[in-house]
């Protein structure tokens, strides 16, 4: 490339529009560790106490209407911060997309679980994503759908996930259009 384009080498790649990227004998680590800590301090997290998930599983979110305003800036910086980090994090990129949903008028209940989130990236903030370099080409793709589960309109929630062997390399979380009337037409 050196012959046709005009280019210099600054060495190996560690550092990319946020990303850090090691690389080792059997593969490539990518994560932004240091993205989580930046934003742990930002928000005020970095003495929180660490949550194990992401969010609670057994409560689901809801316009809560009744509930006390917060701060719309405020929310939807957390949000957009956090929408960066599921560039790496496919762990929470389900919970983002479910607070993100709330921009337009959050309440305490939103806000309570957009500070989980914060509270399980203090737990967990070196997780990323691990490219080992032998690993076959074959290409797996996961899917699956709740039946109904937003509390709002009764839309269903995809979520999946695509694999190039054991390279995990696109994942996605989209509330459907329609209501379905079965899990089958969920799915």
């Amino acid at each position: 490339m050196h012959k046709r384009f005009k280019m210099s080498s600054m060495g190996e790649l560690t550092f990319f529009l946020g990303l850090q990227v090691k690389q080792k004998q059997d593969g490539i680590f990518i994560s932004q560790s240091k993205y989580v800590q930046d934003i742990l301090n930002k928000f005020g997290f970095s003495d929180s106490t660490p949550a194990s998930t992401p969010m609670e599983t057994h409560k689901h979110i809801t316009a809560d209407l009744e509930g006390e305003d917060v701060d719309v800036h405020y929310y939807r910086s957390m949000i957009g911060s956090l929408m960066y980090l599921t560039a790496s994090r496919p762990d929470i990129m389900f919970s983002v997309c479910m607070c993100a949903r709330f921009q337009v008028r959050p309440k305490q209940s939103h806000f309570q679980v957009v500070k989980r989130i914060f509270r399980y990236l203090k737990g967990q903030p070196r997780l990323g994503l691990w490219y080992p370099h032998n690993s076959p080409f074959d290409l797996l793709a996961y899917s699956d759908s709740d039946l109904g589960g937003s509390n709002l309109d009764r839309k269903s929630t995809t979520g999946g996930c695509q694999f190039l062997g054991a390279r995990l390399v696109s994942w996605q979380c989209k509330k459907q259009t329609i209501v379905s009337t079965s899990t089958t037409e969920a799915k």
